[in-house]
């Protein structure tokens, strides 16, 4: 095991291997507790995971490069991704992501200088019925108007949530909806990484 990874992510990266018979199936998963041990997947990240799967490192960094959703750079606090595909496009995606742009001081694939928003144009968010939509740390938006994307962007400054929450965001910032979204979400992302207890980036609401 990374001895110097933390207590918590130790168990979770034991827990995982102990789920796959072979251990280089679970790199994709350990990339993304590696990435919460360091803040992103840098090199060491990848060497880590590749120590624990009997893969190479070029292996891994095969799997890191190709998956954009591993980022192999620092990111903001808050990770803002426009989806920019068709569906998205048709319905006003690039003025959704121009007014972000304008709101942060940054452009597509830049991050604002006090680390706390990075922004990102990306294919497909898998709400195309919702269109345009956009995602903070993973969590979904449908249906958002330029304006309404202005004031999610200064709510994330002024509000600094600790858990991002898509429930929460679309009741405040949202329009139409792909679909009935169903139960009320219980918990929310905590860092620019997929919510999810495995990877220990999830949690509940804190008010």
């Amino acid at each position: 095991m990374i001895s110097h990874w933390s207590h918590e992510n130790q168990q979770r990266a034991n827990e995982l291997l102990e789920r796959y018979p072979e251990k280089r199936s679970a790199a994709m998963p350990l990339l993304y507790i590696a990435a919460h041990e360091h803040g992103y997947v840098n090199d060491d990240a990848m060497r880590e995971v590749a120590e624990l799967t009997g893969l190479s490192s070029a292996q891994v960094q095969a799997v890191a490069s190709f998956y954009t959703m591993y980022k192999r750079a620092p990111v903001g606090q808050y990770l803002v991704s426009v989806c920019t595909s068709i569906s998205c496009y048709l319905r006003g995606a690039d003025a959704v992501l121009s007014a972000i742009e304008d709101e942060t001081g940054v452009l597509d694939g830049e991050t604002t200088p006090d680390g706390m928003v990075s922004v990102e144009h990306v294919e497909c968010a898998g709400a195309c019925g919702g269109a345009p939509a956009l995602t903070v740390n993973w969590e979904l938006v449908e249906g958002l108007e330029p304006d309404k994307a202005r004031e999610l962007i200064r709510w994330l400054r002024e509000a600094k949530p600790r858990v991002v929450l898509g429930d929460e965001m679309q009741m405040l910032f949202g329009g139409q909806e792909s679909f009935d979204w169903g139960p009320k979400e219980l918990e929310g992302a905590i860092a620019p990484l997929p919510a999810f207890n495995p990877y220990g980036t999830a949690k509940a609401e804190e008010r």
